[in-house]
């Protein structure tokens, strides 16, 4: 019998993604920091998040780095304590791992989940270009899940961190702009609207 999962979202398989870059331009901007936040459900059948999967990673070459962006992250792109990888080797671990917990859950593809989602999944799909991972990539290629939208019409606010606030979510903002806070927090913040959801009489 099919993983109770596979059958909420069409056999999607959610999972957060959030990414930190040196820019707006998914093309030419690099790409510095990814976390991914796999999904399950719990013995009641409610979403909570799996251990997150995590890098800091190298510009790669030509990339533009915007000063104001990197201001912004607060990010050295270059400082060797951030143990930056390869983009390439880390995204090929990472979907590695993303495609072992979709075959878990019986999902037959993984869909992105972030906060303005079309930002990371933009930048997502450069990276698979630039590396030659389209085989190996989960991720469908345009439908995604936006907790902007779902938090919009849950509590009316559109900023993770007043989001996460109005849904009483700790959220400490000295910690954000680092991919894997705001992956953890707007993965505690999907659960609780999708749950919340099928306590009120949605899909089960």
């Amino acid at each position: 019998m099919p993983h109770a999962l596979a059958q909420r979202f069409r056999g999607y398989y959610p999972v957060i993604i959030d990414v930190e870059t040196g820019g707006f331009n998914a093309a030419t901007d690099g790409l510095l920091e990814i976390a991914a936040i796999p999904l399950t459900l719990d013995e009641q059948g409610l979403f909570k998040p799996l251990t997150a999967l995590h890098a800091h990673i190298a510009p790669f070459e030509g990339a533009i780095l915007n000063p104001e962006a990197l201001k912004f992250t607060g990010i050295d792109p270059f400082n060797p304590l951030r143990q930056a990888e390869d983009e390439k080797e880390a995204f090929r671990r990472i979907f590695h791992d993303l495609r072992h917990w979709q075959k878990e859950h019986d999902c037959k593809r993984t869909i992105l989940v972030g906060h303005n989602a079309n930002f990371d999944l933009q930048f997502l799909k450069a990276a698979v270009e630039r590396t030659g991972l389209k085989n190996a990539n989960p991720f469908h290629p345009f439908s995604v899940f936006d907790t902007v939208s779902l938090a919009g019409l849950a509590y009316g606010q559109t900023v993770l961190a007043k989001a996460c606030i109005s849904a009483g979510i700790d959220f400490q903002n000295e910690q954000a702009h680092s991919a894997l806070y705001d992956a953890q927090k707007t993965a505690e913040l999907f659960c609780l609207i999708v749950n919340k959801w099928q306590s009120l009489g949605g899909l089960a």
